[in-house]
């Protein structure tokens, strides 16, 4: 059926008709008819998804430089496959906040955001390693653009060309991998250099790697994702891209943790034994960023840098979820990651509406937003709710499994683990009450309109997503469980994992 290939090339296609529209209002309701039928394809790759399969499907393969081995390969696992409908879902809603926000180079704007989708749909479904990178890379422009022409900040170029110079830098030491791994394959199948390369990531999954070698290729993986996540100390350009940029890119940036996924899907399965080995490494890395990010956005006063630190925290716990090395961990990590689109996603865009009709969202400038704005402050108390882990949300299985599977892998992640949730609520609440709540002392406020119709039907698909999975969470449960396992038996038949936390007391 070639499905994942016109998930990937729909947007693509709808970018170019898009940008070359003359009509604004074509465009805009062709970039969402575009977006629509994205969702849609993606909504039939779940249907015809085989839980019980372990394995990728949907597989589509093509020769693309045969001299060196690299293919058009594209496929879906139990871990992947659900990135892609929440990633068309959540860019139909950054069109949609765009509507009446984007008031010059319309066209090219929402061509840029059909674009990336294009891109991060290349990123989850590519299995040879040569395409995801390129699929990697070309996320790059259109970002640097959205940020540097339609940001809302004085230092929006500054933030654009900091947020590319980083992942520039990310991208050396991924590449550098990705050219070890291949040549590995060459020398482990005594062959020659280019004829018996291999990028396809199911075969470099089979492909032994020297233990030597591995824990190069694990830490040079590592640095490549941990700058995209972002995990700290590389974490410096979100908030600063949430300041500078506009909400719905900004939205995009907080829900699709692409580098976190790729931690997942590449980092630990390519170089297992180094995996088990420096797993506390990964865990040390997540509690510290777990901690750091919450603490930070404790002392913010602004919603927009508030909820940037608050999505680098989460993925400290993801990460430490990951560490963990057990179902609960994984599974727990997977449906975090997910539950980023729903929450951090829709948060974003609610603090963008808040932006649009009061011009701030510092903390002073608010205060009262419930008296007159009831149903988005609804609206936002449900996602925030959620990003707490709330019983009741999708947010309460997917931090209630994370924190059993850090429990279970080592009490200190476990520790750490709740601990970052206590900080959650903490910051959480407090600008809650110091926004939304309280006697209105602004003139700007009294006079905020709510939610209209557009806005309504943008935030009440993944209010009600939230509820399901909250209610529900076997529905994302079921479609990863044999992909999880899997990934977890490769690399459990790894050296005891305990040795990896008994060896971070005497390094």
């Amino acid at each position: 059926m070639h499905l994942l290939s016109l998930i990937i090339a729909m947007p693509l296609l709808g970018a170019l008709l898009t940008g070359l529209s003359a009509n604004i209002h074509r465009a805009k309701k062709l970039a969402l008819v575009m977006a629509g039928l994205e969702l849609v394809a993606t909504l039939i790759a779940v249907q015809l998804f085989n839980a019980d399969d372990s394995g990728f499907q949907l597989v589509e393969e093509q020769p693309w430089i045969p001299s060196l081995n690299i293919g058009y390969l594209v496929g879906v696992d139990g871990i992947s496959l659900l990135f892609l409908p929440m990633s068309a879902l959540l860019t139909l809603m950054a069109i949609m906040a765009s509507w009446r926000s984007t008031h010059q180079l319309t066209p090219l704007h929402f061509a840029l955001l059909l674009l990336l989708e294009g891109f991060s749909m290349g990123i989850f479904a590519a299995l040879d390693m040569v395409l995801f990178f390129m699929f990697w890379e070309l996320t790059l422009p259109p970002i640097f653009l959205l940020i540097g022409l339609w940001g809302i900040g004085p230092k929006r170029r500054n933030a654009a060309s900091k947020y590319t110079l980083f992942m520039v830098f990310g991208g050396v030491p991924l590449l550098l991998a990705i050219i070890m791994l291949a040549a590995n394959h060459a020398t482990q199948v005594h062959g020659s250099i280019p004829i018996d390369l291999a990028f396809s990531f199911p075969v470099l999954l089979g492909t032994p790697v020297p233990d030597a070698l591995q824990g190069s290729i694990f830490l040079l993986l590592l640095l490549g994702f941990a700058v995209k996540a972002p995990l700290v100390p590389f974490h410096t350009w979100l908030p600063q891209a949430a300041m500078e940029g506009p909400t719905q890119m900004t939205a995009l940036l907080t829900g699709l943790k692409l580098g976190v996924y790729g931690i997942l899907r590449f980092a630990l399965p390519l170089a297992p034994s180094a995996a088990v080995e420096y797993n506390w490494v990964l865990g040390i890395l997540g509690a510290i960023t777990l901690i750091y990010g919450a603490l930070i956005a404790l002392q913010q006063t602004n919603l927009r840098r508030l909820l940037a630190y608050a999505s680098i925290s989460h993925v400290g716990l993801v990460i430490i979820g990951i560490a963990s090395l057990n179902m609960l961990g994984i599974q727990g990590a997977i449906f975090q990651l997910l539950n980023f689109t729903l929450v951090a996603g829709s948060l974003m865009l609610v603090a963008g509406l808040i932006q649009q009709r009061l011009g701030s969202t510092e903390v002073l400038h608010l205060g009262g937003l419930f008296n007159t704005m009831p149903e988005l402050t609804c609206c936002y108390f449900l996602f925030a709710l959620a990003g707490m882990g709330v019983p009741g949300t999708s947010g309460f299985p997917a931090e209630l499994l994370l924190v059993l599977g850090a429990l279970q892998a080592h009490p200190s992640l476990g520790i750490t683990a709740l601990a970052g949730a206590v900080l959650g609520a903490a910051y959480t609440l407090s600008f809650t009450r110091r926004a939304f709540l309280g006697p209105v002392i602004h003139a700007d406020v009294k006079q905020a309109q709510d939610l209209r119709p557009r806005e309504w039907a943008l935030l009440c698909v993944p209010a009600l997503l939230i509820l399901i999975l909250g209610f529900f969470p076997n529905i994302v449960l079921k479609i990863n469980q044999k992909a999880a396992e899997i990934w977890l038996t490769r690399l459990l038949d790894q050296p005891d994992l305990e040795a990896g936390w008994s060896n971070s007391a005497n390094p």
